[in-house]
This record gives structure tokens, sequence and C-alpha cells, in this order.
């Protein structure tokens, strides 16, 4: 295996570990400090607003100064983010812990980027590169949450403020892991050659239906997996029970990365979409039988599988539709689109929660699914005919 894959895996597990934990804590942390319920989110929010507004900027950055300076400077504003949280949490403000979350939403947006990172320095085996850093995921899965507990139990006069303070921790470790990654003279010099209008690149068939499946896919995602630990509370359950569930769902959006990328190179890219737009639907019909532990556990193990075969097949794709000369440009735009929709989800999950409620928020998951499982079937039919025309 390349070593700069190996590193930049390890990199991403890191990053990954700390969102898990964010994933754990944040929308508890908005149901105790926010003035009402439907601000109970608004942390989870401008976590994805940051990311969403650093997706272009750093794309365009990492251009200029290259990878390992791009990724570098994000942790960097990360930890300036978290230590703005913890002061937030000491001092009991709601507003300066949305400011503070934004700030790491914008390091989560440079890390996005690792992803395509990867299939640069191993551009040999692109899909195996890219579901080899995804399957960095299940480290981050099996200690996200186990570090949000322990942390928790060890120091519980911090209260969540001890979640932040390894947050802190592991976006130190990441900065230092970085530097022992060396990018060759290719890869950091900016790519030169002809390049399309940005349009051009937009409106081809396969960018839009790759681009779709992995709007839809993170979106749905990420709206029911930040409304599940605050569906668990209302009913009842615990803190260490819902972050059980987390690391079941994380497990389950990570593990697959060991052969996803096989199975995009045995089936094509199409078919396993369609069999991850299959899993998300099945998750929403357990969610809709029940809502005991097994219930919640299940539904969103299978939530992650279907969400990993999706999204990775999508980046995938999109790594096809540009030229080397395009691929800023058009990465930054795929970030965009993809994260204005997850910013968007995050935001109303806990409205939509609280004022809905579990089960009738999963019914409103339904119509978007339907939408691309149809759209898929067709371009998967005629992909021939869309390619030449």
């Amino acid at each position: 295996m390349n070593k700069n894959v190996l590193i930049l895996a390890l990199c991403q597990g890191l990053i990954t570990t700390g969102n898990i934990m964010l994933v754990t804590v944040t929308a508890l942390i908005g149901l105790q400090l926010s003035p009402n319920e439907s601000w109970i989110t608004l942390p989870v929010a401008t976590q994805s607003l940051g990311l969403l507004i650093a997706t272009i900027p750093a794309s365009l950055l990492m251009a200029k100064i290259g990878r390992k300076n791009g990724f570098s400077l994000g942790n960097a504003i990360g930890i300036v983010g978290i230590l703005i949280a913890v002061y937030a949490l000491e001092q009991g403000i709601f507003s300066l812990f949305c400011i503070a979350t934004g700030l790491i939403g914008v390091a989560i947006g440079f890390a996005t980027l690792y992803r395509f990172a990867v299939i640069e320095a191993d551009p040999k085996n692109p899909i195996r590169a890219i579901s080899f850093i995804m399957a960095s995921g299940v480290i981050a899965a099996l200690l996200g949450p186990n570090l949000a507990i322990w942390v928790g139990n060890y120091f519980p006069s911090l209260n969540f403020s001890n979640t932040f303070v390894a947050l802190a921790c592991l976006y130190t470790l990441a900065i230092f892991i970085l530097q022992f990654v060396t990018f060759t003279k290719t890869q950091q010099i900016k790519e030169k050659g002809p390049t399309r209008d940005l349009k051009a690149i937009l409106i081809q068939p396969k960018f839009i239906i790759a681009v779709t499946v992995a709007m839809i896919s993170f979106t749905l995602m990420n709206l029911l997996m930040t409304a599940t630990p605050l569906a668990m509370h209302r009913h009842g359950f615990s803190f260490e029970e819902s972050a059980f569930v987390i690391q079941w769902h994380v497990l389950g959006m990570f593990i697959p990365s060991f052969f996803t990328g096989r199975l995009i190179e045995k089936w094509g890219a199409i078919k396993v979409m369609i069999i991850g737009t299959l899993l998300i639907t099945l998750c929403i019909i357990i969610n809709l039988q029940g809502i005991s532990h097994w219930h919640f556990l299940l539904a969103l193990f299978l939530l992650g599988v279907g969400w990993n075969l999706m999204f990775i097949s999508a980046t995938q794709m999109v790594t096809t539709t540009y030229r080397s000369s395009e691929k800023a440009k058009t990465q930054a735009a795929n970030e965009f689109l993809v994260f204005s929709m997850v910013t968007l989800s995050s935001l109303s999950a806990g409205w939509l929660e609280s004022s809905l409620g579990w089960q009738i928020l999963n019914l409103f998951s339904i119509a978007p699914l339907s939408i691309i499982m149809m759209g898929l079937i067709y371009y998967d039919k005629h992909k021939k005919s869309i390619i030449i025309s």
C-alpha cells in the first residue's frame, strides 16, 4: 500500500473520530443550552454551514499552497474553534458555542478533500484508494463514541467540555502526522492544459447523476443521524445507549469501504448506488416499525451502509467528469452543492423531530429516495444514448 495513502487515511480517521464525538454530544448540548426546542440543532447547522463556506476556498487554496499546507491550516482553524467551544460551554453561551462549531465546520470542510487527495497520492488505483481512506472511519467508529463516554466518565466535572479537549488532541495529532506526507512535484504543481467552462462540466449527465446521489444520500444520512440522539433522548434512552447506536451507525458507514471499491469495479457505480438506495429505504421501513433500542440500532446501521455505497460510488463517478486542469473548480463545486443540502438538513433536523415526530420525519425521507431510484434506473438503461447525446 502507498505510504502517503496510509498517512492520509490515518489523518482522515483522526478527523472522523472527532466528527463522531461531535455527533454524539452536539445535539445534546443544544438541548441543554438552546433557548427553545426549535434551535436544538443550530450548533450542528452552523458546523455544516462552516463546512459549506470552506468547500470552495479550501479546494482553490490547496491548488495554490498544496494539500499538506491546506490540511494543516484546516486543522489549526479547528483547534481555534475548539478552544472557543470550551469557553462557551464553561460560560453557558449558546450563541458563542454556535460560532465555535462553525469554525470546527470549516476544519471539517478542509478535511472533506482527503478523499480527492488520496486519489492524487495513488492515481493508478483511484477506486481502491477512495475505499481505503473511507475505511479509516472504522477506527473512528470504534474510538469516537467510546472516547466521548470515557472522557465523560473520567472527567465529569468538565461536563461536555471534556469532549472538546479530547477533540483538540486529535486535531493536533493530525497536524503532526500530516508532516510525513510527501506529494510528488507533479501532484503539487498547478495542473495546466485546456479547461472548459464550469457550466459545461456541471451540465454533463454523469456529473448531474453523481452529485445528485451524493447530495441526497448525505442529506438523508445527516438528517436521520442528527435526529436519532434527540429521538432516543425523548423516548428515555441514556447517553450511553445513544452513543452505542451512533457507533454502529458509523461502523455501517465505513466497514463496507473494504469492499465497496471491488463492487464498483465488478458491477459499476450505478448498480452499487441502487443497492445503497434500497438499504436506506429499508432503514426507513425499520424506523417506522417501532422505537426499541434494536430498531434504532439496526436502522442506523443500514443507513450507514447505504450511505457508504452511494457516496463512494458518487465520488468515484465525479472524478471521471473532469480533466486534471479542471479538478480544483469541479471538486469545489461538487463539495458546495453536496454540503449546502447537508447544512439545510442539520438546521431542520431538530425542528422536524420536535414538531413532527420521529416517524413522520422518516416518512418524508421516502420521496427523495424514490426520485433518485427512478433517476438511477433510467440512467442505467439509457446511459449510452445519454453520453452520446
